[in-house]
This record gives structure tokens, sequence and C-alpha cells, in this order.
């Protein structure tokens, strides 16, 4: 069975009595949780597979972390709504308690400053995430805040699941399927390592970037476990369309700027707005893209393709357009016509005639209305590991407020392992770190009820 091991690999449990809970997964939900415990006095140990802390943290702030957003707390909170349903509501709930204003405050406590960007999104002052995960390590392993606890971090730890309840150990342990914690089998440099907390945080990541840690090996083990997991699947990412083969030699890499796409499902959601993204190889991704994503992505599964529509010149009005098109343009060519009247570049008239059949671009009504609303259909959303983020994981039927496992009292889930989705512009990372905040005054709860003294 998945996340069991066998009997002849199981070694003796490693103790650790001074350390009740422990985390697995160092990312930003993983170390939230974690310092949230230890500033409450709890001793944690912070497992995880890879060599160091917050290497997917690290790799999303190369180009400048992003680390929250400016706006209000009501239409940040919004932006989660759109699927609506309960992770919307579980979602508004952490950032209630810990919000963008929150995030900002963290970071200050660690020395980095942040200023609002003109877009509203939130950055450190050196735009770097290496200093601000440094500062934060340092302070989780030599906390600042009297009656805290340090906590120990055990990379190369890579977690395989729990011990089968008939192995020795796990008897000695009085542990089962059904038990608060069970015994959690590692591997690591120094051979398998075994454990039984008395509380445990999940905080596994999806499945997006697995070279960095978020694999979705979990999902089996959780299932076992008890708890209901959607499929993990792409969120704020590209999608194919199948471009001509010269169409993608010439402008695979080319920006579409101060364009607006707009887009209806079939159940009716809408999605409309301006901005620009990237033609690719095999399609198109970027901000204004990602935007959409969940829509798009969702209309696919639904029906097997999504067209979205594109307007190529939304500061014109459509008159404008067709009387610019209807225009004589003797013996100019029709790129040149559309450039000289209306100021579109060369990828804006291949894309054109990449979709418009050569009667649709020689009929002046039917040119003007695609250069308003240019249809472009979507074949598929780009591999999971490609995506920025993932969306699936852990039904919040699953788990309580606090996020606890209700078939696994002991166990919490916290971060993208969730099955809720964000887009970019800082709601992503705020909300895993509101979850691993919330996961940890749950595990304290759980404490609380259960005095030292118990196993």
């Amino acid at each position: 069975m998945p996340g069991l091991l066998p009997r002849r690999m199981m070694p003796q449990p490693l103790s650790l009595s001074s350390a009740p809970v422990i985390v697995i997964g160092a990312g930003p939900a993983g170390l939230m949780a974690a310092e949230a415990l230890s500033r409450a006095g709890v001793a944690v140990e912070v497992f995880d597979a890879m060599p160091s802390a917050g290497r997917k943290f690290l790799l999303a702030g190369r180009g400048g972390l992003n680390l929250t957003h400016s706006e209000p707390l009501a239409p940040f909170i919004g932006r989660f709504r759109q699927g609506g349903g309960e992770a919307a509501d579980a979602v508004a709930g952490w950032l209630r308690d810990f919000g963008p204003d929150a995030v900002r405050d963290w970071a200050a406590g660690l020395g980095v400053q942040t200023f609002v960007g003109t877009s509203g999104r939130v950055f450190p002052t050196e735009m770097k995430a290496a200093p601000l995960l440094r500062a934060w390590l340092h302070r989780l392993r030599h906390p600042d805040t009297p009656g805290a606890a340090p906590v120990r971090f055990h990379m190369r730890h890579r977690w395989v699941g729990w011990a089968a309840p008939d192995t020795p150990d796990s008897i000695a342990a009085g542990a089962c399927p059904e038990s608060a914690g069970g015994t959690f089998c590692f591997e690591s440099p120094a051979g398998p390592v075994t454990l039984r907390p008395r509380a445990a945080v999940l905080a596994l990541g999806g499945g997006s970037w697995p070279r960095l840690g978020s694999d979705g090996a979990w999902v089996p083990w959780l299932a076992q476990a008890g708890a209901e997991v959607a499929p993990l699947a792409p969120a704020n990412c590209g999608f194919d369309v199948g471009w001509s083969p010269h169409f993608a030699e010439r402008f695979a890499g080319q920006p579409l700027k101060n364009v607006a796409l707009s887009f209806t499902g079939g159940r009716g959601r809408r999605f409309a707005r301006r901005g620009e993204f990237v033609l690719t190889a095999t399609g198109i991704e970027g901000s204004l893209v990602y935007a959409a994503s969940s829509l798009l992505r969702d209309e696919i599964a639904q029906g097997g393709h999504a067209t979205l529509h594109l307007d190529l010149l939304p500061a014109r009005t459509p008159e404008q357009v067709r009387a610019a098109v209807a225009h004589p343009r003797g013996s100019r060519s029709l790129s040149s016509h559309l450039r000289s009247r209306l100021g579109l570049a060369a990828v804006h008239t291949a894309l054109l005639h990449e979709v418009l059949s050569p009667a649709q671009l020689h009929d002046a009504a039917a040119l003007a209305a695609a250069i308003g609303a240019l249809p472009i259909t979507l074949r598929a959303p780009r591999p999971l590991a490609e995506a920025i983020s993932s969306a699936g994981g852990v039904r919040f039927a699953a788990l309580t407020d606090a996020l606890e496992l209700r078939a696994r009292p002991g166990l919490f889930c916290a971060g993208e392992m969730l099955d809720w989705e964000a887009p970019t512009g800082g709601y992503l990372l705020t909300a895993c770190l509101a979850s691993g905040a919330r996961a940890a005054r749950g595990v304290l709860r759980r404490l609380a009820a259960r005095p030292v003294s118990e196993s």
C-alpha cells in the first residue's frame, strides 16, 4: 500500500520526546507554522527533502520577490472568490487573521523594509528573496522572543509515508492507521528514520516545479489517511494553441502588449481584462493569460477546448477600426495598410493571418470585427510541472477550520497542498503564510487539550 513501509525496512524509532511537533516542508507555509509554534514555546523539528529551505520561494523571487499586494483587505480576499465554495470561505478566514498588512509587519520584524510598486504589488526594498529568507531562518534557529523555542532543521529528509500498523516498532508505540500522527518514516543520508510526534503539520506544496521539491508524491498517502484529495492541476499557467510552424518559428517569444482578453465559460463565468502576454512556440503565456487560467483550464477540462477573444486595439472604438480597415489601401500590402492606419505591428498582422481565412482577411467588415475580437482556441494547459502554481489538493471538507484532518486528528495541512488557488501578484504567498499560521494555532489548541504527560 502506498506510503507504508514493509516490516523489513523499519528502523528503530528516533526519539524526539523534547519536540512534540514536526513540520514537513520548509517552504513559506511550513516555516510560518514553525515560527508560530516556536514563539509559543513549542519545540519544533522541520523536515524537508531538499538540501536547503525555501528553494521555490527563492526561485519565485529571482526577478523581484512579490510578497503581497497593497489593496484593501476586502478586494484582496475577493481575488480568491472566483471559484467560490469552501475554498474561498476558508482562505478568507485565514486572511482576516493574517493578511497583507500582517505580511508587511512580519517582514519589517525581520529587518526587511517593503515598498508598493506602481501596480500595487508589495516588494522588499532590495527586491530579493535571499536576504529575507536568511533573516527568517536565523530567527527560527535563534529566536529573539522570550520563551520561544529554537527550531531545528533536518534537510535531505524525505518523508515516505507512515509505518505499517503491524510492524514491531509501530505496535510498541501503539500506532494504528487512525492514530493522531502515526509513525512517520523518512529517508535520510544516514538511512531510514522514524518518529512519532504528538502533532504534525504537512506543508508539502502542490505539484508545480517538482525539481524544487513540490512533486505531489504525498497525494496517495493522504488519500490513504482518509483525506479526500482533488487531482492536482496547473494554475497560473500557459496554454497550447497549435501554431503553424512558420508562425511559431518567427514569433515565439514576442509580447502582445496593451491588448484585452475576454472569455465566457460554459457556466456563464466571465473574464475581461486589459494587459499583456507572450506568444510561445506552442501557444500563449504571461500575466494576462495567468489571470484567466483557472476559467480556461476548467473549460478545457469540461469541453476539450476553450476559445478566448482578443481585442488587439482596446483603445480604439469599433467604428474607428471599421473606418480604418475600410479605407482604400491602393497598392499597399495589408500589413502596411494596417500599420499605417491602425498602428498594428507585424506580430498583430501575423496573428490575424494565423487565425483568419483568406476570405476573412479580404472582407473589411470581418477583418475589423476580428481585430476587436480575435478568437483564439486553446487546446490544453501546459503541463503541471511548468505551471507557476497548482490547483487541487486536500479538499476542505476533509479538514476542520483549524486545517486538521478529520480522519487523523493531530495531523494538520497547510499551503499549496490544499485545494485552493490564487492569482499572481503576491496573493499566493500571502495565503500560504496565513495558512501556516492557521495550522499552527490549531496545533496549539490540540496540544493544550492533550497534556504533555499524555502520549
